[in-house]
């Protein structure tokens, strides 16, 4: 069991930690990550994520993804050819096993949660 209400936090606002180099980067790009909520026995987490223009891979093994996009536009291509055009207040889902790639056009900032999959 856990608290209803964690933290409250103006997720468009909130600081960020120092950006660092993207590892699956195909152009150099950098971002931050704030967790604001993680559970130890299931790995679910909740937080903040912004990053620079420029290209990068992902892969969602293990686990989903549930994204709402704050601010900044991306286009997310999935290696099954389907393509995304993400916008201020998409939401996306990226279940697991999802693989493809993001091409962020502007900075992007959005709201996370990973949910293990069983």
């Amino acid at each position: 069991m856990f608290n209803a209400l964690a933290h409250l936090v103006d997720a468009a606002q909130a600081g960020l930690p120092s950006p660092q180099p993207k590892p699956t980067s195909l152009t150099g790009q950098e971002e931050s990550t704030l967790v604001l909520w993680a559970a130890d026995r299931d790995g679910a987490e909740a937080g903040i994520w912004e990053c620079e223009p420029g290209t990068f891979t992902a892969v969602r093994d293990g686990f989903h993804e549930i994204c709402q996009i704050l601010t900044g536009r991306a286009t997310v291509r999935g290696e099954d050819g389907q393509v995304v055009e993400l916008v201020p207040g998409s939401t996306v889902v990226l279940p697991d096993g999802w693989r493809g790639t993001w091409e962020v056009h502007e900075t992007m900032r959005k709201t996370y949660v990973t949910v293990t999959a069983r």
